[in-house]
């Protein structure tokens, strides 16, 4: 309904050598990333670090940012909040930093009940989340990545073309591995909000990658004497302005999230501004290209002879 850009002919494809290269680097970084990730060598989260779980009961009702500022404040780092507002409760996950369950403990108490002595906070519970619960953790989020990608193959390749279904997963994989080698170069904390965000950009990915296929097939079907690279950049420019409104709609929704979202929201916010950039730029430059180059530039549809 909302055209921006009308009848262009941008050449796309005449400039995925240069993207190629782009696309090399960010999927290095991301490999890079994966293998440091891997190995221990990186800001792993409670999740996949291991740490203490400390759950303590108030006498009132407490706000969970006034708790987030007053563990800040007194030097805590690497802690994860969870409200239990029924209960007045507050569970505090810290990373493992060489303390003992008991010291972690007697740690975050004393700062709550310097800061909420008259809402009484104690312990009403703590304990210790292994590393080999943190490996488990490391090692299921990974697959269920590796298992999202299969799933992509198989749905792109029943609803069009095995040679699509490949373009789709090789360019999943790339935005996959683009914000991870990002948020490992800016040090950012690998846990499982991450992972969400990856799955989640995966299937935004996904369905910019489906928009772009879905005319292309149309086209190839029309044009059955032209090349797959005139084809593929004629779709392109047809449906442009609806991968314009699409990504900019998704981008200043993570972008007020990131602002307005608080801290528990502000990397996945962050993870979803650089997929929707990266993805929308994957569907056009790693998909499509990969399509050419596996049909020979030679339209599959055309009867042969």
């Amino acid at each position: 309904m909302i055209e921006l850009v009308k009848n262009t002919k941008i050449d796309f494809m005449g400039k995925r050598k240069y993207a190629l290269i782009i696309s090399a680097l960010l999927a290095s970084l991301g490999v890079f990333a994966l293998v440091q990730i891997w190995l221990g060598n990186a800001n792993m989260g409670v999740d996949f670090a291991g740490g203490t779980a400390v759950q303590i009961k108030f006498s009132q009702a407490v706000d969970l940012h006034q708790v987030r500022l007053a563990l800040e404040e007194s030097g805590l780092k690497d802690f994860d909040l969870q409200d239990l507002p029924t209960e007045n409760k507050v569970l505090v996950r810290v990373k493992k930093e060489g303390e003992t369950v008991g010291e972690a403990s007697d740690k975050i108490t004393g700062i709550l009940t310097q800061k909420f002595a008259d809402k009484k906070p104690v312990i009403d519970q703590s304990i210790e989340i292994g590393p080999k619960v943190g490996s488990r953790l490391r090692d299921d989020a990974l697959w269920a990545v590796v298992m999202a990608s299969v799933g992509i193959l198989i749905y792109i390749a029943w609803r069009f073309q095995i040679l699509f279904g490949i373009g789709a997963t090789i360019a999943t994989f790339h935005d996959v591995l683009a914000v991870l080698g990002i948020f490992w170069l800016l040090d950012k904390e690998i846990n499982l909000i991450l992972i969400t965000a990856l799955l989640t950009l995966a299937g935004y990915s996904l369905t910019d990658t489906v928009v772009v296929f879905d005319r292309v097939r149309e086209n190839l079907k029309r044009y059955l004497k032209d090349l797959v690279h005139d084809v593929v950049n004629r779709s392109i420019n047809e449906v442009l302005s609806r991968t314009i409104v699409t990504s900019a709609t998704v981008f200043i929704s993570a972008l007020a999230l990131f602002i307005f979202g608080g801290e528990v929201l502000h990397d996945f916010a962050l993870a979803m501004l650089l997929g929707v950039v990266i993805g929308t730029y994957s569907s056009v430059f790693i998909a499509s290209p990969i399509v050419i180059l596996l049909s020979k530039d030679k339209n599959p549809l055309t009867p042969k002879k």
